[in-house]
């Protein structure tokens, strides 16, 4: 079901997507937007090989969309899109807010306010290293979304070289050693605070639970060209090779409380 996709994840989408990294601080609106059409195109081909046809009109819950790029971004791609987010100053400031492009949600990703098999894509991007309980969340995900539609988890490995977020390599020294380091360094906690708001997430983790579930189509890197995809099934390897996996499941025809949290 990753043919689609594949075709797009090419060398220059790599290294386009990496230059982009550099400006997540000082200019957010470019990092988060090119992002956010990136993340848009890849679950619209996932969509499309999956269903055989587009999206449009389909309901896409974003759980911790943020401020609004992904609102944007998923609309113009032809979604009907909902963003979660627990807290509400992520809610204002965005695009798809000015625009009254998206409609928002504020709640944990971890109990959403939402029926069982309710919605046709559920995506989390770049949120189960914040969470506590990840696979909470995606269990929760996994019971939203309706018989045959698509889940989408992408996360970022915590020994890969951004695990540390903005407090860089030095997370390879300890998450607690880099925070304070961060802190002395810039007079302030680095808002991915470890152990509160970023937590060690590994890509084994993800692939253990997602298999558990019976329901994972695929896993591969989300900023890895096509030839490079097998590292995410190479042990020890994918831990530090692998910047960010990408786990896309189907609930299977009934749900019932399979994928309901403990």
């Amino acid at each position: 079901m990753t043919d689609l996709f594949a075709r797009r994840a090419s060398l220059s989408r790599s290294v386009r997507l990496l230059r982009e990294f550099r400006y997540e601080q000082p200019d957010p609106a470019r990092f988060y937007g090119a992002l956010a059409d990136d993340t848009a195109a890849l679950v619209a081909d996932l969509w499309r090989a999956e269903q055989r046809g587009a999206p449009t009109g389909r309901i896409l819950l974003d759980v911790g969309g943020g401020p609004g790029y992904f609102a944007a971004a998923f609309t113009r791609a032809g979604f009907t899109y909902i963003g979660v987010e627990p807290d509400p100053a992520e809610m204002h400031g965005g695009p798809g807010v000015i625009d009254g492009a998206a409609t928002y949600v504020r709640a944990s990703g971890t109990a959403l306010p939402f029926d069982d098999d309710s919605v046709d894509v559920c995506l989390s991007s770049n949120v189960a290293e914040h969470v506590a309980e990840p696979w909470r969340l995606g269990a929760e995900m996994l019971r939203v979304t309706k018989p045959g539609g698509l889940v989408v988890l992408s996360y970022t490995v915590w020994l890969g070289p951004f695990g540390g977020h903005e407090t860089g390599l030095w997370h390879y020294l300890g998450g607690h050693r880099a925070a304070r380091r961060y802190t002395r360094k810039h007079g302030h906690p680095p808002k991915n605070n470890y152990g509160s708001s970023l937590f060690a997430v590994s890509a084994a983790d993800g692939l253990r639970w997602a298999s558990a579930t019976g329901a994972l189509l695929a896993a591969f890197p989300r900023y890895h060209p096509r030839w490079a995809w097998w590292m995410v099934h190479v042990p020890v390897l994918r831990e530090f090779a692998v910047s960010n996996v990408v786990l896309v499941l189907r609930p299977p025809t009934a749900t019932g409380s399979t994928f309901r949290p403990s």
